[in-house]
């Protein structure tokens, strides 16, 4: 365990900011624009305009893309070096151990998923924008002042829808308002954008990041399929800390039904919750109700 903290910790920790803080960081530019003015970003790049910031934007994205790569094989080496390290001999600790090294295969396997996903979603989404974007402010240079001005307003169009979806994307990766506010407000935000009329009783302290991330993507894979799969008129999404054991709840009045093995992200819900000992326990029998329940031990974070 040493050498993995001592060994790869510095590389990881240089990968993600370089790979995944700096691009996000670049993605962002045209909010920091459109809210504060120029700023000089990453404390030597200034960007007086939309234009240089958009730019900026469209080069973190392929930084952003072209770093998936490398951070992904940095995964599997981690694996393999955890299961070189850690390999015990019989027993029962060893059989732990060999569910934790299939966990973790499982869990290489979904951030590979989850990188595609990211990387379709700026394709077909933000980048699309951004470039329709550059092409409509080029034409606007070169067009009467009264054309010129049509183009401009289209843009304008265009930077919005942008960063509504760069807003988007950055909001599926690690929320703001989990990480500012904690679980309880993070939940009411899931709620208010289901398509399905929401009740929610979650009643929290703050808690340690692993752990409120873990139970904000369970409440939000679990509302996203109750909207796609359940035909349910309307749902509840329960949360309590009962000492050091957290329970979240999400239960629906649909048609029941739901399988781990059908493709809801269930299974990679479920090794998301055991990476932090933790249990995902479902109860969905044909024509409802159904019932998504976490349990994950934990210490209440300091305020």
């Amino acid at each position: 365990m040493g050498l993995l903290a001592v060994v790869l910790g510095p590389v990881e920790l240089i990968a993600v900011t370089y790979g995944l803080v700096v691009p996000l960081v670049m993605i962002c530019a045209p909010i920091s624009v459109a809210e504060a003015g120029p700023v000089v970003l990453l404390k030597f790049w200034p960007l007086g305009s939309l234009t240089e910031a958009f730019a900026a934007a469209l080069l973190g994205v392929a930084v952003l893309v072209a770093a998936a790569y490398p951070i992904t094989a940095l995964a599997t080496a981690h694996a393999l070096l955890a299961r070189l390290l850690l390999t015990s001999g019989k027993g029962e600790p060893g059989e732990r151990l060999a569910e934790l090294t299939r966990s973790r295969s499982r869990l290489v396997e979904a951030f590979e998923v989850e990188r595609r996903r990211i990387e379709r979603d700026l394709h077909d989404g933000a980048q699309q924008r951004l470039v329709a974007l550059t092409m409509t402010l080029g034409l606007a240079k070169v067009s009467p002042p009264a054309e010129a001005a049509e183009l401009v307003a289209r843009a304008h169009q265009e930077a919005k829808l942008a960063l509504a979806e760069i807003r988007d994307l950055i909001r599926g990766i690690h929320p703001r308002i989990l990480a500012d506010r904690g679980l309880p407000a993070a939940v009411a935000e899931l709620a208010d954008r289901s398509p399905v009329p929401v009740e929610v009783e979650v009643d929290v302290p703050r808690l340690p990041e692993a752990v409120e991330s873990v139970a904000y993507f369970v409440v939000s894979e679990g509302l996203t399929n109750v909207a796609k799969h359940s035909g349910a008129e309307q749902a509840r999404v329960r949360g309590r800390l009962d000492g050091r054991l957290l329970t979240v709840e999400i239960r629906d009045d649909g048609v029941g039904g739901a399988d781990v093995t059908a493709g809801t992200g269930l299974a990679g819900l479920a090794d998301r919750v055991s990476a932090v000992e933790g249990r995902l326990m479902l109860s969905s029998p044909p024509g409802g109700p159904t019932l998504l329940r976490a349990e994950i031990e934990c210490l209440p974070a300091l305020p």
